[in-house]
């Protein structure tokens, strides 16, 4: 699919801008994170075209004329690094930038627009305190994927130690340390722990799914669990637990084609269990594996 440039009624085209506005100021001085990037007209198209990968939040503001909106600028900037990729912050200085105010014919400020797939919606337009922002992000980026929207940027930056190496983000600490000392159940309610806080955490909701088929195989003898499903090809339990052991084994579309011929011969409940497994080893896999985008495909064919 081409990527068409945004444009509104009567709007102001700025696909063609190679070169900032003669005498317009720099980039916005506003603080930013791996996943947040000030926005002129050099790289306005190119930020927009990014929210085909994931939600991109533009969010206006003017430090000088409403202090409050240079705030939830600040706060979108360290949301987005809590967030980790699910959204991307675009920090539109409307004082630095006024070509870029003129074109999405921005009637005040604050205001946060979403962009997914280059479409735009308005998104806020008052500054919330941290916590409720946080909240109404939780729920858009929950209601995006339960719509199939679930892709994450890519860092824009990255923090290093003086070795060069990328820090380890100290919120996972504690479940990779359950994992390196083999204890799958405490690493399995560390990442619980973290999925509960933060839904919108992809990379806690992965974690967790594959420290569960973990949990699932422990001690599981291999030979006797497929000669079990070779005798019941539509015991859920049987096929299910298979499909784990093919995918700690590294076949990832067995795993996935064992499942949705499953879902192809049951209904009712069971239907809905092979189901809800597949979808955790998708977690487990990440959304982003074009064997995962395959077996969405797949599976909805099966379905419908």
């Amino acid at each position: 699919m081409t990527q068409q440039p945004f444009s509104r009624p009567g709007a102001v085209d700025l696909s063609g801008f190679g070169q900032p506005v003669a005498g317009a100021p720099g980039a916005s001085d506003a603080p930013v994170s791996a996943y947040a990037v000030p926005i002129d007209e050099q790289n306005f198209q190119a930020t927009l075209e990014s929210s085909m990968t994931a939600p991109v939040l533009m969010v206006f503001f003017s430090r000088t004329r409403a202090p409050q909106s240079g705030q939830l600028a600040d706060d979108l900037v360290a949301l987005s690094s809590e967030f980790e990729g699910r959204f991307l912050v675009g920090l539109v200085d409307i004082d630095r930038s006024p070509a870029i105010a003129q074109a999405m014919q921005i009637p005040s400020v604050p205001l946060v627009v979403v962009v997914v797939d280059g479409r735009p919606m308005p998104l806020l337009q008052d500054a919330l305190p941290i916590e409720e922002l946080r909240t109404a992000l939780t729920q858009v980026l929950q209601s995006l994927t339960a719509q199939g929207v679930a892709g994450r940027h890519q860092p824009r930056q990255t923090v290093a130690v003086d070795t060069g190496e990328p820090v380890s983000d100290p919120r996972y600490a504690a479940a990779e340390e359950a994992l390196a000392a083999n204890d799958i159940d405490g690493a399995v309610a560390e990442y619980q722990k973290l999925v509960d806080a933060n839904p919108a955490d992809a990379e806690a909701a992965a974690g967790l799914a594959m420290a569960q088929v973990l949990q699932r195989t422990i001690g599981v003898d291999p030979t006797a669990a497929r000669a079990a499903a070779a005798d019941g090809p539509d015991d859920v339990a049987a096929q299910t637990l298979v499909a784990d052991l093919d995918l700690l084994g590294g076949h990832v579309d067995d795993a996935f084609g064992r499942l949705i011929e499953l879902i192809r011969r049951t209904a009712g409940d069971e239907r809905n269990a092979a189901r809800e497994h597949l979808l955790g080893l998708f977690a487990a896999v990440g959304n982003d594996d074009p064997r995962v985008l395959r077996g969405r495909q797949n599976l909805a064919s099966a379905l419908f």
